[in-house]
């Protein structure tokens, strides 16, 4: 039978997640996320656009507060320091990905809930309900919303807006009640729109700024008795109405307190946009067991899902590093020559004469076989065509960062320290530090301040 209120009913759960339903892999899943999200907040230290928008945030906020700004190691108000971090955080497209519903969930559920745990004295438990709650149904929302959807809108700042009222809802303690009202303010706000690629501008920042401030904003206002649509969701006038013509409301409360999305997010290995990945994996297949080099290979195509032609196909020529992460070609150019399309590479070598070279030598091609299976399976199919007339073909059904070809926690230290180091946001001894603090979140209390001045 259909739900009559799909909106109320994934409020219902939010409000009301408690620490005992959730199981314990779930949990340690949700630390292992966090230390990936905070190595990536502190990895956008220093970038142009995130840069801006702080210094736009922390002018129209307090000038110390108990929520951290942890690249700049001050603190402000919950909705600064939301904003900041999340607009930190997916700078170096190195942040987590769940592959269904096409979302960020990390760059919009931890800063606004790290953000109020700080400010509220909210203990780490608290941290990883309130986070579970903000991407279970973030994810869902993602997933309800579709294909149509992502083709022009970036799910993570449209669904993000709810995910994060989600998690600041939870750990203001809304009722049911209240909680819907927070997920009618936050979707009304919702917001993010793909066209920012075309001209490599930096609108991929402010939008993960702008759902994790709305989102945060949605739920302190329905606390304080602001109403918001009560069908948000579904409403004939809601978000699927005006951002979807594929939506699936059953997507909306598919296996609320069974089936645990938070667990089914990607870590990323590349530090690129997530649609490259699978084809950078089966390429490096190829050239690993055929003992290939770039100077072998005349042409590759990577078979592809449509949602990867509509992102990275408008980038041919990027101008940027970032919207380098976006060329499908610049990316198997890097992951061809280094073995891993990782920050260094793009920083180094994005613009060098033999990875435009390489680039030019790509193509992608609309797969029936990717295409049915995205976006819950992301699969990897390329055919390499060698100067020597070989034709080579490699495959991957689960890239790596996937659930079932993930991250160890020692890889995911080591990526840590990684992001740590790269724009000099963490020492080490710093970083090890915030290490052995997360993996005993489950028992921080309160979470406080995770940084020196």
């Amino acid at each position: 039978m259909t739900d009559p209120h799909p909106s109320r009913t994934l409020a219902h759960f939010a409000a009301t997640l408690q620490h005992a339903a959730i199981p314990a892999p779930v949990l340690r899943r949700t630390e292992d996320l966090f230390l990936d999200w905070f190595a990536s907040a502190l990895a956008g230290k220093g970038a142009r656009p995130v840069e801006a928008l702080a210094r736009f945030w922390l002018s129209q906020g307090p000038a110390e507060g108990a929520s951290e700004v942890l690249i700049h190691r001050r603190g402000s108000s919950p909705m600064v320091a939301a904003a900041v971090n999340a607009a930190a955080s997916h700078f170096a497209e190195q942040d987590d990905v769940h592959n269904g519903s096409v979302f960020h969930p990390a760059a919009v559920v931890f800063p606004a809930a790290l953000a109020v745990a700080q400010a509220l004295g909210k203990s780490g438990r608290a941290l990883l309900v309130a986070s579970v709650a903000g991407y279970e149904v973030g994810i869902r929302v993602g997933e309800f919303l579709g294909r149509s959807h992502y083709k022009v809108f970036h799910t993570t700042g449209t669904a993000g807006s709810v995910a994060a009222a989600a998690a600041v809802g939870r750990l203001l303690g809304l009722s049911p009640d209240v909680m819907l009202h927070a997920f009618g303010s936050a979707g009304t706000q919702a917001a993010g729109l793909w066209e920012f690629l075309r001209d490599a501008a930096d609108s991929k920042q402010l939008h993960t700024a702008h759902a994790a401030s709305t989102g945060l904003a949605a739920a302190y206002l329905a606390a304080d008795g602001l109403t918001g649509a009560q069908h948000i969701l579904e409403g004939p006038q809601g978000m699927a109405a005006g951002m979807s013509s594929d939506a699936d409301v059953l997507r909306l409360i598919d296996g609320l307190g069974t089936r645990w999305a938070t667990a089914e997010t990607s870590f990323k290995y590349h530090a690129c946009c997530r649609h490259t990945h699978p084809a950078a994996d089966a390429l490096l297949q190829v050239l690993r067991t055929h003992g290939l080099g770039t100077d072998d290979i005349e042409r590759v195509t990577t078979f592809v899902h449509q949602g990867a032609i509509d992102v990275l196909g408008p980038v041919t020529d990027p101008q940027t590093v970032h919207q380098a992460k976006f060329s499908m070609g610049t990316v198997l150019a890097l992951a061809a020559i280094h073995g891993h399309a990782g920050l260094g590479e793009f920083d180094a070598d994005y613009r060098a004469a033999r990875v435009q070279a390489f680039r030019d030598r790509v193509h992608m091609v609309l797969d029936a076989e990717v295409d049915s299976a995205y976006p819950a399976r992301w699969i990897g199919k390329v055919e390499v065509l060698t100067k020597g007339g070989r034709r080579l073909a490699g495959r991957v059904d689960e890239p790596k960062g996937d659930p079932g070809n993930t991250l160890s926690r020692p890889e995911l230290e080591a990526k840590a320290l990684k992001l740590a180091a790269y724009r000099g946001g963490a020492s080490a001894d710093e970083m090890r530090g915030v290490i052995h603090r997360v993996w005993a979140l489950d028992a921080a209390m309160p979470v406080g301040r995770w940084l020196a001045a």
